[in-house]
């Protein structure tokens, strides 16, 4: 065991400076206040983090405001870098409880954490069993979150979107699909690694079709992407094509791979396919 293994301390014992039953030092852990690693089959607490949940000695705890997104953010990661999938649904239904949004929970909570899990991985400074781990959480959160998104009403029009050939990125197109969903529009998500012919085929047969969204994560197949936007467009014509995603970073950018459009995040990205008219 290594050093900083052996300094952490057990949950039992953190329970115990804490001066808090057990199951409050868990949920502090569920929820993303006290961060812990899992050790085999037990929790492990850095000493040094108690003073954020340890009241101030021989007084009541002061009271707290709502935490700010930062903290919230931070707790967000630490349950997902852990593989915890109920600790970070606790989190993200903290903030739902304090007033976010189901729209603000995936763009200002979920997909700021992704973003920075992305570049923590590029860096070297996470693994990519750690970049796996939260995107398996993240996936399922995203599942357990879309009901919240489903509206009575007349749809808009229908969207059709995708990553592009060769990018196996789920998780991009499915936040947007929920947030269009939310807008009322009628969404057909093909997930992570689609041909031009799969989109072609599929907005052949939809109704009312609005708009086109490709998403691209992966820098190294931009190369690719005007051939693919214009097999797309081929076969759609006339119809808005969006490419957008984590490779594509400006308007200069997206319009030399073929873009009808460009948003610099997620929620300019919701007010591009909106105003659009098919």
């Amino acid at each position: 065991m290594n050093d900083a293994v052996a300094e952490m301390i057990s949950l039992k014992e953190a329970a115990s400076r804490l001066d808090v039953h057990y199951m409050t030092a868990y949920r502090y852990v569920r929820s993303g206040r006290l961060p812990a690693h899992k050790v085999g089959d037990t929790w492990r607490v850095d000493p040094t983090d108690l003073g954020a949940v340890r009241p101030t000695s021989g007084r009541p705890p002061a009271k707290r405001g709502s935490p700010d997104r930062g903290e919230i953010r931070n707790r967000l990661e630490n349950r997902m870098l852990a593989g915890d999938e109920a600790g970070a649904w606790s989190v993200m239904e903290a903030a739902g409880a304090a007033g976010a949004s189901p729209d603000d929970i995936l763009t200002a909570l979920l997909a700021p954490v992704m973003g920075h899990i992305g570049k923590a991985w590029s860096s070297g400074d996470l693994s990519i069993a750690d970049e796996h781990r939260a995107t398996a959480v993240a996936q399922r959160l995203v599942a357990r979150l879309g009901p919240s998104f489903v509206r009575p009403g007349r749809r808009r029009g229908s969207v059709v979107l995708g990553s592009v050939a060769g990018d196996p990125h789920a998780l991009p197109s499915a936040i947007l699909s929920d947030l269009l969903r939310g807008k009322m529009f009628e969404v057909i998500d093909l997930g992570p690694n689609t041909p031009a012919e799969c989109f072609v085929a599929t907005a052949a047969n939809v109704d009312r079709l609005h708009a086109i969204g490709v998403c691209v994560s992966d820098s190294a197949l931009l190369d690719s992407i005007p051939t693919f936007v214009r097999a797309v467009r081929a076969g759609v014509p006339g119809v808005p094509i969006y490419v957008g995603g984590g490779a594509i970073e400006s308007e200069a950018g997206a319009t030399a791979l073929g873009s009808d459009g460009f948003a610099a995040t997620t929620a300019d990205v919701v007010a591009l396919f909106s105003t659009t008219s098919s």
